[in-house]
């Protein structure tokens, strides 16, 4: 099959996509959710919510793996498309999907990607998958028939595909909602068929696809064609595929629960073996690679590694692999940053002001920011067959669940 095909979206029935659009079920706790829900007298009975966090409607002591949520996932779809809320087109649609973050804008493709070319590497990966997620993704897509958590893909920048794309987004959209947060999305829905075609072509020349999020997403899906041989639907997965060059990657800050039994002064000349140091009398947002913002004690530093430490390699090279390597490990002792309990990680989008309360607060010794990663360096990692050191990313605005979902005939 190609790289991409048009699919039969399942969507919100005109003006429905406000009550249903809701933030991607991996972003929430189940308490968030709930509030989210069920925080206020009317609250939101269409949220797609109850279909990608169903927990919320079900005895708060419940395990959220159980076969219990996977049957009230199901059962809540049900009850959306008996009421009307929810539609399928009658044919197979390609749709352009346009966030809108402040003066940030990008614009991407609603597409089925091949599983086939995922699974020979032409969807390129760039982490690793936890088995227990993977399970979980399995379960919702078997519980549903349907895949509701788009993956986000990013495809190397194609001026044929750009202005294909931004042709789909023209005139008054399917959907248009302005979540919680302030971002904005809207939904376009192709349905010509000589267009849709040379989408399909200029996606078919392109060498590959990059998963920017959604790993667990797409190894599911994956799992599930393999299980449903013989399936059409099965083979391909639920995306939405933006310029690599729209994308917008926030920096993804630590947090360290104490020094390691170093007194503040012994890290500070510790630290000057690998980088220099510099005092600062404001917040240090890092202004380029290689530089880092530190928050000890009530104060900010600027750290500057020094050159001759930064390797070609496309891992080690990482911003996020160089404090691993030549801090955080050797000096700070946290050599597992997935299973270590002395470090947290922060999004970018809760700016500086939240590593210094949590360092404040007492609660976290040091906090260090991060300049964000590039989509070009993540690029370079999947073509070479690596993995980034976890929480590398932070793709902001992020995709909402419940705008167009895949269901699996």
């Amino acid at each position: 099959m190609s790289l991409i095909r048009p699919f039969r979206g399942l969507r919100p029935a005109p003006g429905q996509a406000g009550a249903v659009a809701a933030p991607p079920y991996d972003v929430l706790s189940s308490d968030e959710a709930r509030s989210i829900v069920h925080g206020s007298a009317a609250g939101k009975p269409w949220s797609f919510l109850h279909i990608s966090k169903p927990e919320i409607d079900l005895p708060r002591e419940i395990d959220i793996y159980s076969p219990e949520v996977y049957a009230k996932a199901a059962e809540n779809l049900q009850k959306m498309l008996a009421a009307g809320i929810l539609a399928r087109d009658a044919a197979p649609c390609y749709y352009a999907y346009r966030l809108t973050m402040g003066g940030h804008v990008q614009t991407g493709l609603v597409a089925a990607a091949s599983v086939a070319d995922y699974d020979s590497n032409r969807i390129r990966k760039h982490e690793f998958t936890r088995p227990d997620k993977e399970d979980d993704r399995v379960r919702q897509i078997e519980a549903l028939n349907a895949q509701t958590g788009p993956v986000l893909l990013a495809y190397p920048a194609s001026s044929t595909a750009d202005d294909l794309i931004a042709a789909i987004a023209q005139g008054t959209p399917a959907a248009d909602v302005i979540a919680d947060d302030g971002i904005r999305h809207q939904i376009w829905v192709l349905a010509d068929a000589a267009r849709i075609a040379a989408i399909t072509e200029a996606f078919d020349a392109m060498p590959a696809l990059y998963i920017a999020d959604g790993h667990h997403r797409s190894a599911a899906a994956s799992r599930v064609a393999a299980a449903r041989r013989g399936t059409e639907s099965a083979n391909a997965f639920l995306s939405v595929i933006f310029p690599h060059h729209q994308m917008k990657i926030l920096d993804y800050n630590r947090v360290v629960r104490d020094l390691h039994g170093l007194e503040k002064s012994a890290l500070v000349a510790r630290l000057g073996t690998v980088f220099t140091v510099e005092d600062s009398p404001g917040p240090v947002h890092p202004a380029r690679p290689g530089e880092f913002g530190m928050y000890l004690a009530g104060r900010w530093h600027k750290l500057s590694i020094k050159p001759e430490l930064i390797p070609a390699d496309p891992v080690a090279s990482l911003d996020v692999s160089l404090l691993s390597d030549h801090l955080l490990a050797p000096i700070l002792g946290i050599a597992d940053l997935r299973r270590d309990k002395r470090i947290d990680f922060v999004g970018g989008v809760r700016g500086l002001a939240e590593l210094e309360k949590r360092v404040d607060s007492g609660e976290m010794a040091v906090a260090f920011a991060l300049h964000p990663t590039r989509m070009d360096q993540l690029m370079a990692v999947a073509d070479s067959n690596n993995v980034m050191p976890p929480k590398s990313t932070w793709f902001e605005p992020k995709l909402a669940d419940g705008l167009v979902s895949h269901v699996l005939d």
